[in-house]
This record gives structure tokens, sequence and C-alpha cells, in this order.
């Protein structure tokens, strides 16, 4: 095999991504399906999944199957894992993709149910898939990979957005204790940390963290570009294209790490 190739993933992983139907799940689940996947997502909206679903047949691909998933709720984790069994008959690549911003407020005015609300689909549901993806990726025969997606607010500070850095910092610390007492079964674990990515969610986060300090969104949206040393966005696609190179032959000396996607977010 050359080094070109690779740089390419094994044809024929068997992958599930959480939060798939939309956002970075959805660009990462089909850059798994161009590179000859096959795929299953969760996702808590109905609305992303019939959108996906109607795409694929118009598409008339390799389709990516679905099923409809609260992560939060372990019991509907535990449907996502049936599903999985009855349309791809394994596992070898878990994403765990699936989270929310949750709230934009100082630590005394957090509503604590919004604080539980980002620990349980951020954290728990983290947990949820792993522990039920593990014994599958065991008997992957390409070894087996977890990809967890954290955040550069899982390296940094993030003032008036503690319950959502609090869950990306402890993705990581999930990510290096698997990676080490799962690597001698030859499962690999990594963690993404994508930066300020360009779509409709940092758009509504500007737009909160706007209202929090009094100020135009235009002025809140060069504020955040300026902490980036490259001054632009991530995109999707780039979070996809790292996903990937982590699950191809290439990746396949990497585990236990972090790699922030950013552009090199400086501050937050």
């Amino acid at each position: 095999m050359t080094v070109l190739e690779m740089l390419k993933p094994n044809a024929g992983l068997r992958v599930l991504v959480t939060g798939g139907a939309s956002g970075i799940g959805l660009v990462i689940a089909r850059a798994f399906v161009d590179a000859g996947s096959r795929v299953h997502v969760c996702d808590a909206s109905q609305q992303a999944i019939d959108a996906l679903l109607e795409a694929e047949r118009l598409a008339e691909s390799n389709p990516i199957t679905a099923t409809l998933a609260d992560v939060s709720d372990a019991a509907a984790v535990e449907r996502v894992f049936t599903d999985l069994q009855s349309q791809l008959g394994g596992l070898d690549v878990l994403i765990n993709n699936a989270g929310i911003a949750g709230p934009t407020a100082g630590i005394d005015e957090l509503d604590m149910s919004e604080w539980k609300q980002t620990i349980d689909v951020n954290l728990n549901a983290q947990f949820y898939f792993v522990r039920r993806a593990v014994p599958l990726l065991r008997s992957s025969p390409f070894g087996g990979a977890i990809i967890a997606l954290s955040s550069v607010a899982g390296r940094l500070g993030y003032a008036y957005r503690t319950p959502y850095s609090a869950t990306k910092w402890a993705v990581v610390g999930i990510t290096k204790s698997l990676a080490i007492e799962l690597g001698p079964v030859g499962i690999r674990v990594n963690a993404i940390q994508p930066g300020i990515v360009k779509g409709p969610r940092i758009e509504r986060v500007i737009e909160a963290r706007a209202r929090q300090l009094g100020i135009p969104y235009e002025q809140m949206e060069k504020q955040y570009l300026e902490k980036i040393s490259l001054r632009r966005m991530t995109t999707p696609e780039e979070v996809a294209a790292t996903a990937l190179f982590l699950c191809s032959p290439g990746g396949s000396g990497i585990s236990g790490q972090a790699i922030s996607v950013c552009g090199n977010v400086e501050v937050l």
C-alpha cells in the first residue's frame, strides 16, 4: 500500500454517526459514504431525518440509514443499536458527534435544567454510545475506532458558556482514558476539537453572545474572527476530512489525541 493509498479509509467500514442528520454530523456521514463506507445515523429531529432520507432516495447512492433518537435517553440508544445491527450487522467506527450549544449566561444566572440538559446530551450520551459500541468494535476486522467530537472549548476557558465548555473538557478526559483502556485490543480513540465552524449553529451562538454583552451581531462576529490566527471560520468539510484520516490506514498509529481543527483559536 502506497502512502497515498493509506490516506483513504478501508472500503466497507460500518460507521455510526450520532447527531448525523444535519450539520457537521451529516457532512461526516456523507464523507464516509463517499469513501465507500456503510453509514447509519441517529438524530433527535424527525424533520432532519426525513430530509436526509429523501435526499438519499433521490441520489440513488449507497443509502444512509437512520434512527430517531434522543441521545440523552439510554433506552433510545438501545433502539439505535438494535437498528444498527439490523442495517449494518456490526460496527467498525463510532463517531460520537451529537451535542448542543447549551445556555449562554453568567454562572449565577444559569437555569439548572439547562445545565443538566447540556450534561445529558454532551457528556452522558457519549458514555451511553461508547458502552454499547465497544463490544461490537472488538469484533471489527479493521481494529475499531472511536472519534468523539469535543471542541476548542475543551482546551480553552469559555466565559458565559460554562456548561458547554465543561462537557467538552470531559470528552477529552473520556477519550484519553479509553485510548489507554482499549488500545491493547486494537481500538483507537481520538477526539476532534472543531473551532468556530461556519454554519447556522455558530450564528445562533454569536447572536446569543452578542445579546448577552449588549453589542451588535456584526461586532460580535468580528471579535470571534480576531481570536483565530487564520482569521476565518473552519468548515464542516475540514472536520470531516480529519475524521476520515483518523479512520484510514494512515491514521492507524494515532490514538489518545485531541486534535484541534480550528485555524488556531487563541482565546474564547
